[in-house]
């Protein structure tokens, strides 16, 4: 019987004692939130930060990072709202750079700030807290590191205590109050190696994690705060007007709770149009409905999460992300008329879409292609609906960027471009389309991802 690649597991007693055999502790985490070991071929609902991932055979089906040449090559998974955790995972080296490592990430908060157990060339395993790329070592030990071995490491990070160990034996333990709650992921450096048998158990902190069984009818993917299931079409009534006249700032959360904003701009495409939003790093903007015209939308400056925000007329774009790192997620609502994009990426780091609707639009994505300033950048797509579409995503390959796809409907989308892939260029130039991928490296996505009605 096939078993599913990754899964949430139900919450258990509070008071239960979870022993974790492998580790040799017990820990009184009262749920098992997260398990993955890739049996359906795919790391869907994963999303990728740099190198090339794969699903590969070892003796099971295991997710591979096979790029020896990239120096940050990471995927994540996960809610970051999990607060105390434990991760752990089976980690095994195929080759070690001599300034490489492959590692285990615990509590990322983005894309370069995280707790770390790495194992390292010369023999060295290493738990570690990385602040925006800066590394501290918190505890580092002796062992003996092997290409072609298996190692189960694990992280247990409970309030400012931070622990890892190897194969139950412990590396070491500190205190430290630099990351609060994040995500988990799996990490290489100059380095190849094969993960299985990701799990995570946490006290409840942050929501269970929804996510995808192989045949895609599972929760989108992880976000958070919950999603729904089918992104609605039906257009939301309003319960209200809130005139706007000129950009509304917002820090913390602003819940419109169904009311109608407007107006900003003069409908055009032009981008020196004001947003009629515009989001402090990690602000969420919730329960909104926005009238046309719209100015430039919703800018994000750092980290945002959008919640069933719909866009009458988007205009010139619906959203555009500015964060330098870290991630932004888009969850429920829709939009409409979207000549060119309804979410452009200037920033870096990763944008989630996951429960959206869109009618008549260009690209429900588009990493910019000719910014002032050139970004790796990611974007994860999942259990949306498009009805009449141009192109679902376009990302810029010769910079890095990645976009994962699942659960997709199209509505007249026969000659929609599933993954368009372009070369960046300077700002003043225009990129140049290369054509549409598909698991080559940059767009992951299986036909089985895309139904068309």
């Amino acid at each position: 019987m096939a078993t599913k690649t990754w899964r949430t597991a139900g919450i258990v007693g509070s008071a239960a004692a979870i022993t974790l055999g492998l580790i040799g502790v017990t820990n009184a985490f009262a749920a098992t939130a997260f398990t993955a070991n890739f049996e359906d071929g795919t790391t869907n609902g994963w999303s990728k930060s740099g190198g090339t991932w794969s699903v590969v055979t070892d003796g099971s089906k295991v997710a591979q990072q096979s790029k020896a040449t990239t120096d940050n090559a990471r995927i994540f998974a996960g809610d970051t709202g999990w607060t105390n955790q434990t991760v752990q995972a089976r980690v095994k080296p195929l080759s070690l750079g001599s300034n490489g490592f492959v590692g285990l990430l615990a509590r990322a908060k983005g894309s370069t700030s995280f707790y770390r157990l790495a194992l390292l060339p010369g023999n060295q395993a290493q738990l570690q807290a990385v602040n925006s790329g800066s590394v501290t070592v918190l505890a580092s030990s002796s062992r003996t590191v092997s290409t072609g071995t298996w190692y189960t490491l694990s992280i247990t990070a409970s309030g400012s205590s931070i622990s890892g160990s190897v194969n139950g034996s412990s590396i070491g333990s500190a205190t430290s109050s630099l990351i609060s709650s994040g995500r988990i992921g799996l990490q290489t450096s100059f380095s190849t190696a094969n993960f299985d048998d990701v799990s995570v158990t946490t006290d409840g902190g942050g929501t269970t994690t929804p996510t995808p069984t192989p045949t895609r009818t599972a929760s989108p993917t992880p976000t958070p705060t919950p999603t729904g299931t089918t992104p609605g079409v039906t257009w939301p009534t309003k319960t209200g007007d809130v005139a706007v006249s000129g950009t509304v700032s917002v820090s913390g959360t602003l819940d419109g709770g169904m009311k109608r904003y407007c107006c900003i701009g003069d409908g055009s495409q032009s981008e020196s149009q004001d947003p009629m939003f515009e989001l402090a790093d990690g602000a969420t903007l919730k329960n909104v409905i926005i009238g046309s015209p719209a100015g430039d939308g919703v800018h994000c400056l750092g980290r945002c999460t959008i919640q069933n925000v719909w866009w009458e007329d988007v205009g010139e774009d619906a959203a555009t992300f500015l964060a330098t790192n870290g991630d932004s997620y888009v969850i429920g609502g829709g939009a409409r008329s979207a000549s060119d994009k309804v979410f452009q990426h200037n920033g870096s780091g990763t944008v989630h879409i996951s429960g959206f609707y869109a009618k008549t639009i260009g690209k429900l994505y588009r990493g910019c292609g000719n910014c002032t300033t050139s970004h790796e950048r990611h974007v994860t797509v999942d259990n949306v609906i498009l009805d009449s579409a141009k192109y679902i995503v376009g990302i810029n390959i010769n910079w890095g960027d990645t976009a994962t796809l699942s659960r997709v409907t199209l509505i007249n989308g026969s000659s929609t471009h599933i993954c368009a892939e372009y070369n960046g260029v300077p700002k003043g130039s225009e990129p140049t389309y290369l054509g549409d991928g598909q698991n080559d490296g940059h767009c992951f996505w299986n036909n089985s991802d895309i139904t068309y009605q």
